[in-house]
């Protein structure tokens, strides 16, 4: 463990579930999915026509006036974790530029802010027109996509999907002027984002800094890919509250949506001297890779996340048996399932029976790069609260898959709490959270 301790303060989330933490917290434990038929674009040709979509909102209400004219070069990617970060920010109780009243809690030179962010596919409406003046004999020609399409662009187009956008959209809003860093590691890119952002506070880069991702997948280039590659459930469109099912004997594939998460990271001594409620704390993080052949599936022994988890444990200076709740992956897609469970099995043993196992995404669907952002926020508050909300899907595990699953949510006191994660491109990482005040 490090000197400088690092604890969170503030949560904020947009997620299917609603615009806030609050509202993610409170639909996490009334088990409440909002997986829903795709809204966004018409499904009607898609193998899977479900997915997990946030709410309708109003940008400008969650801008500075002074900087709504930016929201113009925001794609969707960039509004959710905006969104995030402000309700973030408001919880944690710091004030910082946005405020745009009274003066600010933080210097800005000892911000910082580490995010992660996935592929971010543009609009077809604004490209389409782009491609079609780009063909030759019905075909696509890359010749005229140099000479004539690219040309209809608006030259300012690129900001609205350079990954680095989504942090520097935040960075501007918040005043933060410490060490900016955004991680595209797929979807293990929110657990990676936060660790780092837990690194920059324990090694005195930083006071304060932002941890989080944000996706939005809800996009039929990025469902398609999905769909292709088989990774998305193809029989449960007519179920959408029990499409997704990690771990269950009836698991037949992953639900992607979209959602913002954000955590404030605060040094002890800093977040003490302004009185701030502390959540919990953040006490080991690693990463690692795995080397699956096709880099389409988690390998089969899970050694990859094994080592991750492992090494997060070692950095924590704790046990596998304290750990007392873990916050999986867990995407329903059958083989991951059970290479997850094994990777489980082999670190926590016998005493994996007696750790309760918590799969959220059958609730907020697979959200990508905003994945790991939202685990951490579930356990955060899953620590502070002494609460696990319910897996309604659940009804008996697949094979290999035995694991501590309610499907009734349960009070339990948490001492120390696991979120693991993996990319389908081979990239793990874990965060082991701790109860702040307990001296064990």
């Amino acid at each position: 463990m490090t000197e400088r301790r690092v604890v969170i303060t503030g949560t904020g989330a947009v997620t299917p579930l609603g615009l806030t933490s609050r509202d993610l917290w409170e639909g996490l434990l009334e088990g409440h999915c909002e997986i829903r038929q795709i809204r966004a674009f018409d499904p009607a040709e898609f193998p899977c026509k479900l997915a997990g979509e946030v709410p309708e909102y109003k940008m400008r209400d969650y801008l500075p006036k002074s900087y709504r004219k930016a929201g113009k070069l925001m794609s969707r990617d960039i509004e959710l974790s905006v969104i995030a970060a402000d309700d973030a920010v408001k919880n944690s109780g710091l004030v910082t530029k946005a405020s745009e009243a009274g003066d600010a809690t933080v210097k800005p030179e000892r911000t910082a802010i580490s995010y992660g962010a996935g592929l971010i596919s543009c609009e077809l409406p604004e490209i389409a027109p782009c491609v079609k003046i780009s063909e030759t004999d019905n075909q696509f020609d890359i010749h005229k996509w140099g000479t004539n399409g690219m040309q209809t662009l608006t030259p300012l187009w690129l900001l609205k999907y350079l990954p680095n956008m989504l942090p520097c959209h935040i960075g501007i809003i918040h005043d933060i002027q410490g060490p900016s860093n955004t991680i595209t590691c797929g979807e293990a890119a929110g657990h990676i984002a936060i660790a780092e952002a837990f690194e920059m506070v324990a090694r005195g880069n930083a006071d304060v800094a932002f941890g989080g991702g944000g996706e939005a997948k809800v996009n039929p280039l990025v469902m398609l890919r999905q769909c292709l590659l088989k990774r998305s459930t193809e029989t449960a469109n007519d179920t959408p509250d029990r499409s997704c099912m990690p771990f269950d004997k009836s698991a037949s594939g992953c639900v992607f949506g979209e959602a913002g998460g954000m955590v404030i990271l605060e040094e002890l001594e800093f977040a003490k001297s302004r009185k701030a409620t502390i959540l919990a704390e953040i006490i080991g993080t690693a990463s690692s890779n795995n080397h699956s052949p096709d880099l389409v599936r988690l390998e089969k022994d899970g050694k990859g996340l094994q080592i991750a988890i492992e090494a997060a444990l070692k950095e924590s200076g704790i046990e596998p048996d304290k750990i007392d709740l873990i916050i999986p992956a867990g995407t329903g897609i059958p083989e991951d399932d059970r290479a997850e469970a094994a990777a489980l099995k082999n670190i926590f043993g016998n005493a994996l029976a007696n750790i309760s196992v918590w799969p959220i995404k059958a609730i907020v669907s697979h959200t990508g790069a905003a994945a790991g952002a939202i685990d951490v926020i579930a356990a955060t508050l899953a620590v502070a609260n002494s609460k696990i909300g319910p897996a309604s899907y659940f009804s008996a595990p697949a094979d290999g898959c035995e694991l501590n699953i309610q499907n009734k949510a349960i009070s339990k006191e948490i001492r120390y709490a696991l979120c693991c994660g993996y990319s389908f491109g081979g990239q793990t990482a874990a965060i082991v959270i701790k109860k702040y005040g307990d001296t064990e």
